[in-house]
């Protein structure tokens, strides 16, 4: 199981790269150019420019629990209330993304219609519904999880 987790600690490692690279050489860039694009609208440039950066660092957020959960099924620990918990920090950090980029929609519309670029609309609402996604997945598993373990402890208790 060992390099089954590996592979994924790996694949969680390399998920986390091009966002802080996004971080570093593109989001400041992004912001600079919302604020020519719309010059009655510049003063939002580094809100804008910082909600992005606590998107981005809730989503490292999740990539750690993401890493917590792997190596608690290193440790044969994957049926605990630790992994509950992760997957819990998980489901939330991917609502909390999910509803920053609603808010971010509006700047997002008003950056297309400018540049008339649609293709920006669709990422947001690509990034959007991805998180839901992540969100009701890890809150499946996250049931599940809670299921079988009180079925474990119940188990127990009978023997």
């Amino acid at each position: 199981m060992k390099r089954e987790t590996f592979f994924l600690k790996l694949t969680v490692f390399l998920m986390g790269l091009p966002v802080l690279a996004l971080c570093i050489f593109v989001l400041p860039r992004i912001a600079e150019f919302f604020a020519e694009l719309n010059p009655k609208l510049d003063y939002l440039q580094y809100p804008f420019l910082m909600s992005l950066y606590v998107a981005a660092l809730i989503f490292f957020v999740a990539l750690f629990q993401t890493l917590r959960l792997l190596n608690y099924i290193d440790k044969n620990l994957a049926f605990s209330e630790l992994s509950v918990k992760a997957l819990k920090n998980i489901k939330y950090c991917a609502i909390i993304i999910s509803a920053l980029f609603v808010l971010f929609l509006p700047l997002i519309y008003l950056m297309a219609e400018v540049d008339d670029a649609p293709g920006m609309i669709l990422i947001g609402m690509v990034i959007i519904f991805g998180s839901l996604v992540v969100a009701v997945f890890a809150a499946v598993l996250q049931k599940l999880l809670k299921n079988a373990i009180d079925i474990k402890s119940e188990n127990d208790l009978t023997v």
